[in-house]
């Protein structure tokens, strides 16, 4: 569970309020974010895929997946959860493990990065044992504990990052598991007595740090924290020189099945119609954003039992079809490295 899952008690009066705002208004908010109005050659498109994981599909899923962006010229990112089973698949995977790790580490070469999902996507790991804490605090909500120190979780991340390494595999950067367990439920709902709920900011000085001694594949992370079709936008939350973090909130949601894998959630024309002319991909064109992103879940997504793969694929044959030449693929990576580099959008004026 993700970004749906941490936004369900809201989302869906919200869309119904965004399907009444017209496109001026909509324009108007992205002035208002300090968006150029200046028409871009192009909009760059992305997405991440959460859940990624070899245990509820064959790794030969994986594979076919990422060679599919390949051959089509999509980028993006997709989570590598080690701990995903309670154990690393990096201490002793099975053949199906073995496989699914050769292909991560092949992804990039095809156009998808890795970021982390945290090690267990559930309770935090103990790497003195090897296994998942039984009970206790989840990951997501870790990341959200105001009394963790920097260090604390630079060296959680750490490990994660060294233990990936094992199989030859770099990060690019986090997302957050949410989790709607009643412990972590109940946390939450503590936390935000305090105020908004927020990720602490020690957890981006700790990514920061790691950036600059070289840990990351880049030296400027992208983070995922929330999603919104209007209110959309880049947040730098820790820079120093060369490197940062960038909070890059997609403006796109998942229609691809979700991690329900529910042909309820499934619907391509949200992303582009038949005919080219609507969904959410041209009505960001159309108000001149410089990007379209959005969110996927493994579940829903993968090729071997996923209920929005075919879906997926026709995305990818309207956006060739119709917008070749007014959009261009580009990792999240990418994107927040061009724009910490450029101070800003002015990049995807050359694009």
């Amino acid at each position: 569970m993700d970004i749906h899952g941490r936004l369900n008690k809201n989302v869906i009066p919200r869309r119904k309020f965004l399907g009444t705002i017209s496109s001026a208004l909509a324009l108007f908010a992205i002035q208002s974010a300090g968006i150029s109005c200046k028409p871009r050659k192009k909009m760059i498109l992305s997405f991440y895929l959460d859940d990624t994981n070899p245990s509820i599909v064959s790794s030969e899923a994986f594979r076919q997946f990422t060679d599919y962006c390949s051959s089509n010229g999509i980028k993006g990112e997709s989570s590598f959860i080690p701990g995903y089973g309670g154990k690393s698949i990096l201490s002793d995977p099975d053949p199906n493990e073995t496989d699914y790790i050769e292909f991560v580490k092949q992804a990039w070469t095809k156009g998808i990065d890795t970021h982390m999902e945290i090690m267990t996507h559930n309770t935090l790991f103990n790497f003195d044992t090897g296994t998942g804490n039984e009970g206790g605090i989840h990951e997501g909500l870790w990341l959200h504990e105001p009394s963790v120190a920097t260090s604390e979780y630079s060296d959680y991340f750490t490990r994660i990052i060294d233990e990936a390494g094992k199989g030859g595999i770099k990060y690019t950067g986090l997302t957050w598991p949410g989790c709607g367990c009643e412990a972590c439920t109940k946390r939450y709902s503590d936390l935000k007595q305090n105020g908004p709920l927020k990720i602490n900011q020690a957890v981006f000085d700790a990514l920061l740090t790691l950036a600059d001694e070289g840990k990351f594949r880049n030296r400027v992370l992208p983070i995922f924290y929330e999603a919104s079709e209007t209110e959309y936008g880049i947040h730098q939350r820790a820079a120093r020189g060369k490197c940062g973090v960038y909070d890059l909130m997609p403006n796109a949601m998942d229609h691809f099945g979700i991690w329900e894998n529910s042909v309820e959630r499934v619907n391509p024309d949200y992303y582009i119609t038949e005919d080219g002319k609507s969904g959410i991909i041209i009505k960001h064109l159309k108000n001149n954003a410089p990007y379209c992103m959005w969110y996927m879940h493994w579940q829903g997504l993968n090729p071997e039992k996923g209920v929005g793969w075919e879906a997926f694929k026709t995305v990818t044959r309207r956006i060739n079809k119709y917008l070749s030449d007014k959009v261009i693929w580009m990792r999240p990576g990418d994107i927040v490295t061009s724009y910490h580099d450029a101070g800003g959008w002015n990049f995807t004026n050359d694009l």
